[in-house]
């Protein structure tokens, strides 16, 4: 299983930035996958997730700012965030999920997103 986000940065509050994983190694489509974030001194905090039927579903503190959505032909995760907010800032996770989207076996290196004017 590999798994290689892209796509963090230095944003200022209010703009967007779009993360991609790169997932290899595995049937993709036949897998749930999310995004978990880990900002300093915090725990991981899972993000989205979006079932193998499509399906999103998000954590109360990013609804109606983050998108999830997945490729399957390209074996691609997504997360679009807009709106971003200092406490938005965290080093963000393609993870792939197993028995609830919020479990996970493997994850990705990460990808940092600042949010900070």
């Amino acid at each position: 299983v590999q798994l290689v986000e892209s796509g963090g940065g230095m944003v200022q509050p209010g703009g967007s930035l779009r993360l991609s994983c790169a997932a290899s190694g595995f049937t993709f489509s036949s897998y749930g996958m999310s995004w978990v974030r880990q900002a300093p001194r915090k725990g991981p905090e899972w993000v989205s997730g979006i079932n193998t039927g499509g399906r999103t579903y998000y954590a109360d503190s990013v609804k109606g700012r983050f998108t999830i959505s997945r490729d399957n032909a390209k074996n691609t995760l997504h997360l679009q965030m807009n709106n971003l907010k200092p406490e938005d800032t965290a080093l963000y996770f393609c993870v792939r999920s197993t028995s609830t989207l919020a479990d996970y076996d493997s994850r990705g290196q990460g990808t940092q997103v600042t949010v900070s004017s």
